[in-house]
């Protein structure tokens, strides 16, 4: 069976977001694992370690690694927990943030200013086309 076209287009912007998560990576200098941890902090603000070895899906002592890497480079720090005094989390460097924001935002702000030159019923129906989509992915994640 031949896939139609945005189908097709899907599969593409897929490969294409794995090389540009590469590039990303080798912008910040971190291996995947790394980097996705830097994704859940930027977005999340700091975790403690117990929470990103959640969202990781790795053990705790496997993200104690990860941590320890990102610290080593520069990226994240570990802090006192504000409320939890034997607790500790890890909070992004700033200037990672930064530099992991200009890499990102060109990107972001050129798939939205693709949305001007739609209508705004074709922007409803292509934003009903991935709600469907998604829909589809979820579907087919095992639940926990």
């Amino acid at each position: 069976m031949t896939a139609r076209a945005p189908t097709a287009l899907l599969r593409d912007i897929l490969d294409v977001t794995g090389e540009f998560e590469a590039h990303v990576g080798r912008e910040l200098d971190v291996n995947p694992t790394d980097l996705q941890a830097m994704e859940h902090l930027i977005s999340s603000g700091p975790l403690s370690p117990t929470e990103l070895a959640r969202r990781l899906g790795i053990s705790t002592a496997a993200v104690t690694a990860v941590v320890d890497r990102l610290v080593a480079v520069d990226h994240v720090s570990r802090a006192k927990h504000p409320t939890d005094r034997r607790g500790v989390l890890v909070v992004p460097a700033p200037n990672s943030v930064a530099k992991a924001m200009s890499t990102l935002m060109p990107m972001i702000m050129g798939i939205d200013q693709v949305l001007d030159d739609f209508s705004a019923a074709e922007q409803a129906t292509i934003a009903a086309y991935l709600e469907r989509v998604l829909e589809v992915y979820r579907a087919q994640l095992p639940s926990d």
